[in-house]
C-alpha cells in the first residue's frame, strides 16, 4: 500500500536543533537532532514526562516549534497545518466513532477528504485484509475486542496512505497478551509497506523489539540514538544503561586502584581487570567510577572466589526458563538471572562475581561511558 516516491528522501523526518519551550519557561524539548529515515521505523523511548510525546506532537503540527527545523521529505514544516503534513497518528485512545461500522469507521477520513467512493472501497477493503479485519466489517467498535479496535485505528491511518506513520503509545491500553500480539502485528505491518514510521513509548521492551533505532530520551533531552542491541552492549550514559534491560542492570560504586596490577575496589570486595581494560585505565588510579553489570552477567561464586561480593537472597522470582534473584547488600538491592536449579532458601547469604569482560564502566560525577577495549 505505500505510495511510490520519486526518491527516497521524502518520506524521511528531520529534526535539526528543535526546542519546545512553554510560556512558563518549561523546557519539555531541548536541542533534538536527529533523522527517522525513508523506511524506517524509528522509536522514542523515555520515562513519563521525558518529552517524546511532546516530540512526536512537534512532528504532527499539534505542538508548535520555539526554536530548530523540522522537515518531512526535504520540506520545512515550521508552519505548515497538520492536515498539510502528509502524516496520520494513531493515539494510545483507540477514538473509534461507536455508532459507525468498522468499515465506516476506516473511511471515515477518506470521505472528509472527497475520495471517490470506489477508491474509497479499495482501500478499505486492502487495509481490511492486511489487519485481519474483513471479517468484521460491519461490525460496531462495542462488539470487537482491544486488540481489534487497535487494528482498525491503525487501519484508518493506514488507508490514507501517509508518508510518515506517528504511533503514540498505542498499545499502552491493551493487557500484557493483546500487547505481545499487536507487537508483532506493528512489525509485520511495517515490513509490509515499508512506511517511515515514528512511534513513541515508555516500555523499553517495545523499543528494543521494534526499532530499527531507538532514541533514548530523558528530561527534554536526547540521551543516545542507535540500534536496540548496540544500546543495550555500549550505553552512552548511567540512564540508558539503567533504563534499557529488564531487569535493570546493577550498579556498584567503586575506585581503580593501581594494586595487584589494575582493579577496582569495591568495598569489602574487587574487581580484577582484563588485560585491555586495565591498560586503557592505567593512569586513573584514585578515579571514583560506577560498575554497571547487568543480571546475566553476574554469577555465584565459590568459596575460594577473593573477589566475590557477599549480598543476602531476599526473594526468589521462577519465570520458568529462569531465575531472577533479588539479593540485598547493604541499602543496595542487587538482581542475578540465573538458569533453573534448585536454590537456597531466602535470607542465605551468597557469594556472587562479575564477568570481568561483560562489565560496563561509568565516571562517577559525570555518569558517562567509560570507553575501555
Amino acid at each position: 500500500m505505500r505510495r511510490v516516491h520519486p526518491e527516497d528522501s521524502l518520506a524521511a523526518v528531520r529534526l535539526d536543533s528543535v526546542r519546545k519551550v512553554y510560556a512558563n519557561g518549561q523546557i519539555a524539548v531541548a536541542e533534538a537532532s536527529f533523522e527517522a529515515a525513508d523506511g524506517e521505523l524509528l522509536v522514542l523511548v523515555g520515562p513519563s514526562g521525558c518529552g517524546k510525546s511532546t516530540l512526536l506532537r512537534l512532528v504532527a503540527g499539534l505542538e508548535s516549534v520555539s526554536a530548530g527545523t523540522l522537515a518531512i521529505g526535504g520540506r520545512v514544516v515550521n508552519d505548515v497545518p497538520p492536515r498539510d503534513r502528509d502524516i496520520a497518528m494513531v493515539f494510545q485512545s483507540y477514538a473509534l466513532y461507536p455508532h459507525m461500522s468498522v468499515a465506516q469507521n476506516l473511511a471515515f477520513g477518506l470521505s472528509l477528504r472527497k475520495t471517490p467512493r470506489a477508491e474509497i472501497d479499495a482501500r478499505v477493503r486492502e487495509a481490511a485484509a492486511m489487519l485481519d479485519l474483513s471479517s468484521v466489517l460491519e461490525r460496531k467498535p462495542a462488539q470487537l475486542s482491544g486488540g481489534q479496535r487497535q487494528r482498525v485505528a491503525l487501519g484508518r491511518a493506514l488507508v490514507r496512505k501517509p508518508s510518515v506513520f506517528l504511533l503514540d503509545e498505542p498499545l499502552s491500553n491493551l493487557d500484557a497478551k493483546l500487547r505481545l500480539g499487536m507487537r508483532v502485528e506493528i512489525a509485520r505491518l511495517h515490513k509490509r509497506i515499508g512506511a517511515t514510521m515514528i512511534y513513541v513509548t515508555h516500555d523499553q521492551i517495545e523499543a528494543m523489539t521494534l526499532g530499527d533505532r531507538i532514541v533514548v530520551m530523558n528530561g527534554g533531552e536526547i540521551q543516545q540514538i542507535d540500534a536496540p542491541m548496540r544500546l543495550y552492549e555500549k550505553p552512552a550514559n548511567v540512564f540508558v544503561a539503567g533504563f534499557l534491560g529488564s531487569p535493570a542492570m546493577n550498579f556498584f560504586r567503586g575506585r581503580v586502584s593501581a594494586a595487584n596490577g589494575m582493579q577496582i575496589d569495591l568495598g569489602e570486595a574487587s574487581l580484577q581487570l582484563p588485560a585491555a581494560s586495565a591498560h586503557a585505565l592505567a593512569n586513573n588510579a584514585g578515579r571514583e567510577i560506577l560498575v554497571g553489570v547487568r543480571p546475566e552477567d553476574l554469577v555465584l561464586a565459590g568459596d575460594a572466589d577473593a573477589d566475590a561480593i557477599e549480598a543476602t537472597l531476599e526473594v526468589v522470582e521462577p519465570v520458568g526458563n529462569e531465575i531472577f534473584l533479588n539479593l540485598r547488600r547493604g541499602d543496595q538491592a542487587i538482581v542475578m538471572r540465573v538458569p533453573p536449579r534448585t536454590m537456597p532458601e531466602t535470607g542465605t547469604t551468597l557469594r556472587i562475581a562479575m564477568k570481568p569482560e561483560r562489565v560496563h564502566l561509568f565516571d562517577a560525577k559525570t555518569e558517562r561511558r567509560i570507553e575501555i577495549p
